[in-house]
């Protein structure tokens, strides 16, 4: 903690405190005796009471070396403090009673009240200090005299209205002093369980992010397999067909017909079995970040087909997290995938937006449209690859929405949340 620290400050003044109420009293006896024995004279102090306060101030040497040991295992108020403090008032009160200039020794009382007295007796310690005061400052116990009793009951009485007054202050202060600590000890309490949930949540993150690639891994399975399905495998099915009419007919012609559609499927099949390998990893990330990777795949594409293909950026570009970021080249890719293979759309646009917590990817053709009910019902994948884009799109806390209508092209959006790429 540095000096400037609300804890480090409070505990510098409580060892301050706690070296005064050792050694202060030591101090003030020194003072008191001094300036006492040497005005011994001019007060008029006899023989007796000469001795008499020498061995007062034995007792309170002996007194203090006493408590400064038995402090260590009683801090604060006890039985032990309260006889100490009583003891101290008595023998101030005393050598105070035979000079008056000893209640420089006396006011020690004013300063160990709080930690020698419980609650109760708090005032009437402070008071019995006041009497000692007051009568060295009316000039000398017993008062002489009437005016001198008026003296010092008037004395006596603005004193005990400094400590009501102060002691109400200090009242406040140590309430105050109470809160904030309580308040400190209480934001630490705080930080330290914000702290582990912060951990927890980083755990929990990289959790998630294990299991999203799990969950990748699993869906890329399941799509390849329905893929090599519905392409590949239905075209080497399709060259079988046709080579088994060539090995059954006797009409060249004919053969040579079926020879050419073996020919095309197969060439066909090889594209389909190229572009699934392809589409294994998303190789346009590994150099590139999203924009730039979108927008070489709709360039691509769009020379590939003959498609007039547009990509657009909006918003602040910002570099996202590895999973987001091929989350949403997926299903760019599999949207133009699915444009080329169903929609005979003249023109394709693609637009990538950056919208502070979230980013959205539409894309919109001008083809010839669909029935959403319809097409779910066409296919067990889902209808045209609808279903794997959306499960990519859920599986990292987005969504996807489709708009089509027979005739009037299609419009597909993904919304994913904004996760910035871990530094």
């Amino acid at each position: 903690m540095s000096d400037n620290d609300p804890m480090t400050r409070t505990a510098t003044v409580d060892e301050r405190w706690a070296a005064f109420h050792r050694w202060g009293p030591y101090a003030l006896l020194a003072v008191g005796t001094l300036i006492a024995w040497s005005a011994a004279d001019a007060i008029g102090m006899t023989t007796g009471e000469r001795r008499a306060s020498g061995a007062l101030i034995g007792a309170a040497v002996a007194l203090q070396v006493w408590w400064n040991r038995a402090v260590r295992s009683r801090p604060g108020p006890s039985p032990a403090g309260t006889c100490y403090y009583a003891v101290r008032w008595a023998i101030g009160f005393a050598l105070t009673w035979l000079n008056p200039l000893f209640a420089f020794y006396a006011v020690v009382g004013y300063f160990g009240a709080q930690h020698l007295l419980p609650r109760r007796l708090r005032m009437a310690g402070l008071f019995a200090t006041a009497v000692t005061l007051a009568g060295s400052q009316s000039g000398g116990l017993p008062p002489q005299g009437l005016m001198g009793w008026v003296l010092f009951g008037a004395i006596l009485t603005v004193n005990s209205m400094l400590l009501a007054v102060f002691g109400h202050f200090a009242a406040l202060e140590e309430a105050r002093s109470r809160t904030r600590v309580e308040t400190i000890a209480e934001l630490e309490r705080t930080n330290t369980a914000l702290q582990q949930a912060l951990d927890e949540n980083a755990a929990l993150h990289a959790q998630l992010l294990v299991q999203a690639r799990e969950a990748g891994v699993a869906d890329e399975r399941r799509r390849l397999a329905a893929e090599i399905h519905d392409t590949i495998a239905q075209g080497l099915t399709g060259i079988i067909a046709q080579l088994q009419v060539v090995a059954a007919t006797p009409d060249r012609a004919l053969g040579r017909a079926h020879l050419d559609r073996a020919l095309a499927l197969a060439r066909h099949s090889l594209g389909e079995a190229r572009r699934s390998v392809h589409n294994l990893s998303p190789v346009a990330l590994a150099d590139d970040g999203l924009p730039d990777a979108l927008k070489k795949t709709v360039t691509e594409w769009g020379e590939r087909t003959g498609v007039q293909a547009r990509f657009t950026v909006t918003g602040t570009a910002e570099q996202l997290h590895d999973e987001v970021a091929a989350t949403l080249l997926r299903i760019a890719q599999e949207a133009l995938s699915n444009t080329a293979r169903h929609a005979a759309a003249g023109r394709v646009g693609v637009t990538l937006s950056y919208m502070g917590d979230e980013v959205t990817l539409d894309v919109r053709d001008d083809g010839r449209g669909f029935d959403p009910p319809t097409a779910r019902a066409c296919t067990p994948a889902g209808g045209f690859g609808l279903d794997g884009m959306r499960s990519r799109a859920e599986r990292i806390a987005g969504s996807l929405t489709v708009e089509a209508e027979p005739g009037h092209g299609t419009a597909v959006s993904a919304r994913v949340p904004l996760v910035r790429h871990d530094r």
